[in-house]
């Protein structure tokens, strides 16, 4: 998350170009909305197979999402105009299409306002986020804008554990999601990767962050954590 809104605040300077990121969390996380205010005090003491589960905030906005078993995805870029589900589905394009190549087809959600009472991201998919043709959503996502730019990330469940699921959120009803066996995330990755060129008419250059980037995004002011409530 510190990475994502780094990223944003490079861009808005002109110091760094658009970047598209993906990554695992490590140990498993919950991350929460940046204008969720209440989750269960129990969050902050989950364990998964011996890891304790650390609770964080995004920089955008939505409900809970559960990393585990999931690849994230961080787009940051500038020069949108419309509104902001014209951004969120023009951003979208890229997703639809690589997941097409890997024989998977997606739709929008069509759920209305009514997420902001659920806790769970993937308890509901509105039309900024892609379900299967059986309904599960696949992927969850979010989005700030600052001046002219955008960051707009977003969970891709592949492996979930529903036993792990169903802890968090009390739901038991955990929708099979369906995917080709043979999908895993490197095989994920190349062909959004090579969609987003497609989808944005762009190149890519891969590049680790240097040790003094690192070193900007450790200092710089950290999101504030919304107080601790039972619902």
């Amino acid at each position: 998350m510190a990475i994502d809104n780094w990223l944003l605040t490079q861009h808005q300077s002109g110091q760094h170009p658009p970047t598209l990121r993906f990554y695992i969390w490590s140990p498993p996380a919950i991350s929460l909305g940046y204008h969720q205010r209440q989750y269960p005090e129990f969050w902050q003491n989950l364990t998964w197979q011996g890891e304790k589960l650390d609770v964080v905030r995004r920089p955008t906005g939505g409900r809970a999402v559960l990393h585990q078993g999931d690849l994230t995805y961080a787009v940051v870029t500038s020069g949108f105009t419309g509104s902001r589900l014209q951004a969120y589905q023009k951003i979208c394009e890229f997703l639809i299409q690589g997941w097409r190549s890997l024989g998977v087809e997606l739709q929008y959600g069509i759920e209305g306002r009514g997420y902001i009472h659920n806790p769970n991201c993937f308890g509901t998919a509105t039309s900024a986020d892609l379900i299967l043709p059986n309904g599960a959503k696949l992927i969850g996502s979010a989005q700030m804008r600052k001046g002219g730019v955008i960051l707009q990330h977003g969970s891709m469940r592949l492996q979930p554990d529903a036993e792990l699921f169903t802890q968090v959120f009390g739901i038991e009803n955990f929708t099979d999601l369906q995917l080709p066996k043979d999908i895993h995330t490197e095989k994920i990755i190349a062909a959004l990767i090579a969609a987003a060129q497609n989808c944005f008419h762009m190149q890519t250059l891969i590049q680790p962050l240097s040790q003094s980037e690192w070193k900007q995004i450790l200092t710089q002011p950290q999101l504030s954590f919304p107080q601790s409530l039972t619902p």
